[in-house]
């Protein structure tokens, strides 16, 4: 008897950046769980930075447990560390967190960031002054759980309003407040 797998129609290679922290904000595991759990039941891949912590853990299980693929990226300094998740289903070593963005890129159709610190904010603002600088034109959404990007967004609004922003940001990275608008982004590719 042969049996296929049939690949749902429009999935995606959903490139997930967040915090590797765990004593924030509990909501934001709740709405990090529904997004991974929505990209696992509709069939799309999950490509994050391969650590067993935080936000990064939980997009990483609720992929995982209901049955999307889930692909990490990371640095050997953390594997090393002993901080490798277990829900990974292909994972990519690298180097550094410079070669772990760049095969991130490679590997997504499109990026969603949800709230973390200072690696988020690097890995943001690279995909998107690649973007501003024709490098890719990948999809990258700003996930504002809860208004935690709203002073970023204030600040970004300054640069444009002062002509240090090529363009409008906007064009580069799109913003959603709610796990629905977050979807309707990223079918929009």
């Amino acid at each position: 008897m042969l049996i296929f797998a049939v690949k749902k129609k429009n999935t995606m290679k959903i490139g997930v950046f967040c915090s590797a922290n765990s004593s924030i904000d509990q909501d934001f595991f709740t709405l990090t769980d529904e997004l991974g759990r929505w990209m696992g039941r509709e069939g799309h891949t999950l490509v994050y930075g391969g650590c067993n912590m935080g936000l990064m853990e939980c997009v990483a299980k609720a992929v995982h447990e209901t049955g999307g693929t889930v692909i990490g990226v990371i640095p050997r300094l953390l594997e090393q560390g002993g901080r490798l998740s277990q829900y990974i289903d292909v994972q990519i070593p690298c180097d550094n967190l410079s070669d772990r963005k760049d095969l991130m890129l490679a590997q997504a159709d499109a990026f969603v960031v949800l709230p973390g610190g200072i690696g988020t904010l690097d890995e943001l603002f690279t995909l998107a002054a690649s973007a501003t600088l024709g490098y890719h034109g990948k999809p990258l959404v700003v996930y504002d759980m809860k208004g935690f990007w709203q002073p970023l967004l204030r600040l970004l609004e300054t640069l444009e309003a002062q002509g240090l922003v090529r363009g409008r940001f906007a064009n580069y990275i799109k913003t959603a407040r709610t796990h629905d608008e977050v979807v309707r982004l990223l079918e929009q590719m």
